[in-house]
């Protein structure tokens, strides 16, 4: 009796309005978000729409989405720990390293979040937390608890704390290089019992939103692509929504596992494309959508937790170039010398490396706000100068990390493929073929850096007019002294490149 009394309850939580707690604001919701919004409904397209619309509302669609990527990772992780201890011939290390890692780089400039769509570990926790592989039952598992309000505020900044930790403990003990196969397993087997846990003490994707070591890599730099996410066809709709199913979930649909309001999203940080949403909404009033590049990185309010995420992972990509030089191990050995720590990377190095660069973007920052900015409170507010200045420099930031990790994709992409058929007992020998030679390598990774330094600087100009001008009397100043800075961390990231002459 008690659990029909239960079940009635949950079926009757869908249908009741939520509450009101305040009035609507209709005014100036055009100006708001129309910089934003985009009129390209990729489920209205010609010839692939009807296609995508019906995947996306199928409740199958990310199961179907998840399972390869899913069996692929069991894979690596048995052969991690019984298959070959060469790491360039085995399954584990040669895909994890010189495929998977390579290509997300490109993907996620390109389309955002498209990894978190299809990614095993998100995946594996959900089917848990939700006890099916893609229904909607009412009830989960696990102990519900929401992420601490203070803890919250801080958003996606955790998870780049965890992704810095976890990329130390990759570079220490040689996981990546790639070092002995089972410690790739166990890097993965550590983070997929990370995300089941997660999943069972937290609600929704929690440990997507706030835990993920990649989620605030792929959500900044993802900022760049063409895929703007869920979004309302009418935001005005949306504001007459009694029950906000895209939130509290519908009879279809559960509520944004993400944690993101489709009304008043601007952006595609935090949309992991999961078509909940779009499930949920009961007036068919949600659709996918794409956009110009760079939208993400120029149209929203500039937050100052994504410009230091921004900067971290700035001050990161740049220690993984310097770490490549003779003088990086000069001080390297000179550290573990002094501290008799075992090896390389040094924490402090490491640290104080990316500490370095944060600190000097942020005094950047500082004193262009009291140098040119009017005498306002607001107009000389660290955080109105500094979060436009770091959104701007995601283009180049996300160029670097492609760029970074191309050689080991063009050095040893055929090596990879090659261990496909090897892991099933039937090897081949085009393990050796490269895909280009030094020259043209170190080339790409010039041409990946420009084309980064060219985005950023249109993305300056876009901002200093959105969000920099009201600021300041000297417009000009306003854009040339971060387009400066711009050109020269862009050529100074090209000269990196070539006395690293093509190091992994």
């Amino acid at each position: 009796m008690n659990a029909k009394i239960t079940d009635f309850q949950a079926k009757m939580e869908l249908t009741l309005p939520a509450p009101r707690i305040r009035t609507p604001q209709r005014e100036g919701l055009a100006k708001r978000f129309s910089p934003s919004d985009s009129n390209l409904d990729l489920t209205r397209l010609a010839v692939v729409g009807p296609a995508l619309a019906r995947a996306v509302k199928s409740r199958k669609f990310q199961f179907l989405v998840i399972l390869p990527s899913q069996i692929l990772f069991w894979l690596v992780i048995f052969t991690g720990i019984f298959g070959v201890i060469d790491p360039t011939k085995n399954f584990a290390t040669a895909i994890t390293w010189y495929i998977w890692f390579a290509l997300m780089f490109p993907l996620t400039l390109a389309i955002g979040r498209a990894w978190c769509v299809t990614c095993p570990f998100g995946g594996f926790g959900e089917w848990i937390q939700r006890k099916t592989l893609w229904g909607r039952k009412q009830k989960t598992l696990g102990l519900g608890w929401k992420m601490p309000k203070p803890l919250a505020e801080y958003g996606l900044l955790i998870g780049v704390f965890i992704f810095l930790g976890l990329t130390w403990a990759e570079e220490f003990f040689n996981i990546a290089g790639p070092g002995n196969p089972i410690l790739t397993s166990y890097m993965v087997l550590g983070i997929v019992g990370f995300a089941a846990v997660s999943f069972l003490l937290f609600e929704r994707r929690t440990f997507c939103r706030y835990l993920c070591p990649l989620s605030s890599l792929i959500g900044v730099c993802g900022t760049t692509s063409v895929i703007a996410g869920f979004r309302p066809k009418d935001r005005g709709k949306c504001l007459n929504c009694q029950t906000k199913d895209c939130m509290r979930g519908g009879k279809e649909g559960y509520g944004c596992p993400w944690y993101t309001y489709p009304a008043t999203a601007d952006t595609n940080t935090e949309c992991g494309l999961c078509s909940e949403c779009y499930k949920a909404c009961p007036y068919d009033n949600i659709s996918l959508y794409a956009q110009k590049p760079l939208t993400s990185v120029v149209a929203p309010r500039k937050k100052p937790i994504i410009a230091w995420i921004a900067v971290i992972l700035l001050g990161l990509v740049l220690f993984q170039q310097w770490n490549a030089l003779p003088s990086y191990a000069t001080v390297d050995n000179w550290l573990n010398s002094a501290m008799h720590f075992p090896n390389y990377p040094n924490p402090i190095d490491y640290i104080g490396t990316i500490a370095f660069v944060a600190v000097i973007f942020a005094g950047l920052a500082f004193l262009v706000s009291r140098a040119i900015s009017f005498r306002t409170k607001i107009a000389r507010s660290f955080n109105a100068w500094f979060a436009p200045m770091m959104y701007a420099f995601i283009p180049l930031v996300g160029a670097d990390f492609l760029a970074r990790v191309m050689p080991k994709f063009i050095n040893h992409a055929a090596a990879a493929v090659a261990t496909i058929p090897s892991a099933f007992g039937h090897p081949v020998g085009f393990g050796d073929f490269q895909i280009l030679n030094l020259s043209w390598l170190l080339r790409l990774q010039y041409i990946l850096v420009g084309l980064g330094t060219v985005g950023t600087i249109y993305a300056i100009s876009k901002i200093a007019k959105k969000d920099l001008d009201q600021l300041t009397q000297h417009k000009t100043l306003a854009r040339i002294i971060p387009t400066l800075i711009a050109v020269v961390v862009g050529g100074g990231m090209i000269a990196l490149y070539f006395f690293m002459s093509g190091a992994e």
